[in-house]
Parts: structure tokens; sequence; C-alpha cells
């Protein structure tokens, strides 16, 4: 039997994915009911003067709530058939030292949801998690010679002297970076991934269990306007492009070769509204990317172009214990099923997106407390 969705509750609805994906299907037709905590490190302390959120409560049912509280949630499940669940603690550093908070989120959150919707008998056909990437921890390499490798996680002697880049456990060459696709090995490096990993399996299990369409959509680093430019614990772009708009110095960890795959916001909202709409049942995870891999310096000089300002960028040689070296998604699969294939190229996205942050007011910059949180646990050298 085919789901057609009509009232779809989005859990972290506020946030950065949820609140473009909510003005998206409401455009599209669809009843949008949102719970978000506006959390302060999100949103800041004061979101009177906030135009997105003001936006969101006009054309949606906003319930300021918690997905930890039994009680919001059963205010928001009645009546909806499809829910979307954003709502997460997302910064990969904090994580590795809030641990019980990231997991009372992330994973206690995520279990609530679904005992309410498995026991109290709600009309919810299809459930969507965000995943992530940091799910496959380091992901996909291969070496010339020897094939295939998924190596662990770094270790701090040899980042501690200067070698960032994974070798091939036979001969000790340098591993070439490939497309992690779906079925590669599992082993999250952060506490972050591993409650992504956690929230996912869930999802997927009891979806499976209920006879619900399950998916879930394993996002890039997404980025673009509408993203928090106060939180200083998640989101390079953000940090660089609040630093510099400080003229304060951009310190790039490692030796600035570490790439990630950055997807626009659009091409995420897209792949989430294909998800939402895949008519035939379905329990399955998909990458969520540009397909691209894109260094940390090339960013950082790219935004540095365009925001112009006194900044100095300087390649430290630091790093953060939970990083990974780098990143690019296989998109075959959610191409194949979904249909989807992103349509902004790095560069045009970029340009958005400072046209975007220069329309901003300046924010205050706390990443300089991040990192010295970070270097008091002993996670940041």
């Amino acid at each position: 039997m085919r789901h057609s969705p009509k009232n779809i509750l989005i859990t972290g609805g506020a946030g950065f994915i949820g609140s473009c994906l909510s003005l998206r299907l409401v455009e599209a037709g669809y009843g949008i009911v949102i719970l978000d905590n506006l959390s302060p490190q999100i949103h800041g302390p004061d979101t009177s003067g906030n135009s997105w959120l003001n936006a969101l409560r006009a054309r949606t049912r906003f319930v300021r709530g918690d997905v930890t509280n039994r009680a919001d949630l059963l205010k928001v499940l009645p009546d909806v058939d499809t829910v979307v669940h954003l709502a997460a603690e997302t910064g990969t550093g904090q994580s590795m030292y809030a641990i019980q908070h990231y997991s009372d989120v992330n994973v206690g959150g995520t279990a609530l949801l679904l005992d309410l919707i498995a026991n109290e008998r709600f009309p919810v056909r299809k459930l969507v998690v965000a995943s992530s990437r940091a799910v496959y921890g380091e992901g996909k390499y291969r070496c010339p010679e020897h094939g295939l490798f998924y190596p662990a996680a770094r270790s701090d002697v040899d980042m501690a002297q200067g070698m960032f880049e994974h070798r091939c456990p036979v001969c000790a060459q340098p591993l070439q970076l490939v497309p992690t696709d779906e079925s590669s090995v599992l082993q999250p490096s952060s506490v972050y991934g591993v409650t992504k990993l956690a929230q996912e399996q869930l999802v997927l299990a009891v979806g499976k269990a209920l006879g619900i369409s399950a998916i879930a959509l394993r996002y890039q680093n997404v980025y673009g306007p509408g993203q928090s430019l106060s939180n200083p614990y998640t989101g390079i772009l953000s940090i660089f492009s609040t630093r510099m708009r400080h003229e304060s110095p951009i310190n790039i960890f490692e030796d600035g070769l570490e790439s990630r795959d950055f997807l626009y916001i659009d091409d995420a909202v897209e792949a989430t509204m294909r998800a939402i709409e895949y008519a035939e049942p379905l329990v399955d995870v998909f990458n969520v990317g540009s397909g691209v891999a894109t260094d940390v310096l090339t960013i950082a000089r790219t935004l540095h172009r365009y925001l112009g300002g006194g900044s100095e960028i300087n390649v430290s040689g630091q790093y953060r214990v939970g990083d990974i070296r780098h990143n690019v998604a296989d998109l075959a699969k959610v191409n194949q099923v979904l249909g989807f294939s992103p349509s902004v190229s790095i560069d045009e996205g970029l340009n958005r997106f400072v046209d975007w942050v220069k329309g901003e007011r300046t924010q205050s910059d706390r990443y300089e407390e991040s990192l010295a949180e970070l270097r008091a646990k002993g996670l940041f050298k």
C-alpha cells in the first residue's frame, strides 16, 4: 500500500535543515508540526527578532519542547502520518566530553519517540531520520597495490608528529581516498558518530518491526543560508565567516588538506523531500552529499576572498581528537533509488552563503572559548 504523507512532524524543525525543509513542505501543501527546544547554543539567547523562526511560527504549528520529554512528544504526535526526526546535538568535538548529554538527546530522545509510536497507536506510516557521514568514521580508502581499506581512527602519536594521512598497513604508502558507499564499514570515531549510528539503527529496526517505512539519510557537511552563526561547536563555514567578520585569525587544523563533502542546504532539502515523498514501502539508508571533496584550506581562502577583512589564515598543525581526515560520499544509491543528484556546486554555494552572511548581524565569536574547553580536557592538541 502506498503512503502519501499529509501531516508531517519535524523534530528539530527550527534548526538549519529543519527550518528550510519545513518552509519547503508548507509551500508544497503539507501540514507541518514542529517540535524544537530552541537551544541557545544554536539559536542564541534571544529568538524574538529571528525572521526565520517568525516565518515558521506563522506557517506551521510550532511547539516549543524537547524530544527527551514524553509530555512534549504527546502534544505533537497525534494526527501525523510522517515523522522527520532531525532533533539532535551535533558538535563532534563537544560530544567527546558532553558524553551523557549527547547520549540522552540523540539516543534517548530517539528511543522515547519510537517507544510512543510503537505503543500509543499513532497513525505514523513513515520515519525519516537525520543520520550522518560520521557513522563511517574515517571511511573508505584504497592502496594502489593492496586494495581497499577502512582505517581506524588516527593515532595521537602519528598526528603529534604531523603524520595526518592514512597509510597502507601492508606497504606504509599513503592511502588514496575513494567515495564511501552505504555498504562500507561502520566505525564512528566520535561520540557524536556513535549516537548517530544508534539513532539510525533504532529507527530502521523499529520501522521494520512495525511494518512502516524508515529511511536514514547520512548527510555530509551541510551549509548555506540559515545555518547558525553563533554555534562555535559545529560548521567550519560559520566559524570561519564569523571570525573573518571580527578580523580574528583563522586557525586551520592539521595541514589544511583535510577534506569534507560540503552539501548545500537546497540539495539537502531536495534529498529529504524525495525520501518523504517516496511512494513505495522502504527501510533503507542513503548517503546525501555533493560527491566532491574540498579541502579546508581552500574553503578558508575562498571565504576570505569573498568576505575580505584583515583575518590571517594560519595552518597550525594542531588537531582535535575524534576528527576524521577526509570524506566524500558515493551517491550512486541515492541517485538510483530516490532520484537525487546535487545541483549546487561548491563555488555557487559559497557565493550564496557569503551573500547571506553579509546581510546578517555579526555574531559574538565564542570559538576560542570552545577550543579552551577541548584543550582543558585533552581533546585539542
